[in-house]
């Protein structure tokens, strides 16, 4: 199940993404969007999970966690 993260802080990076989530189960792909120009993450990204169930759990868990000044936002991606 692939899932958009939202609200990440920039200083971000995709291991730091897929560690948050393999807790939950196994993570076949990762991906920070990047912003070209500056070189740094643009605060959102994508997860695909193996399991639906470990997606929807991660979901319970992740969404509104607090970091840094926000609070992230996780849910399947369309």
């Amino acid at each position: 199940m692939k899932l958009i993260v939202l609200n990440l802080p920039r200083e971000f990076d995709e291991q730091k993404l897929e560690s948050m989530f393999k807790v939950h189960g196994p993570v076949t792909s990762c991906s920070l969007v990047i912003d070209e120009n500056r070189g740094v993450s643009k605060g959102f990204g994508f997860i695909e999970m193996e399991h639906e169930d470990d997606a929807m759990i991660a979901i319970e868990k992740l969404h509104g966690k607090k970091m840094k000044q926000s609070r992230i936002r996780v849910k399947p991606a369309e």
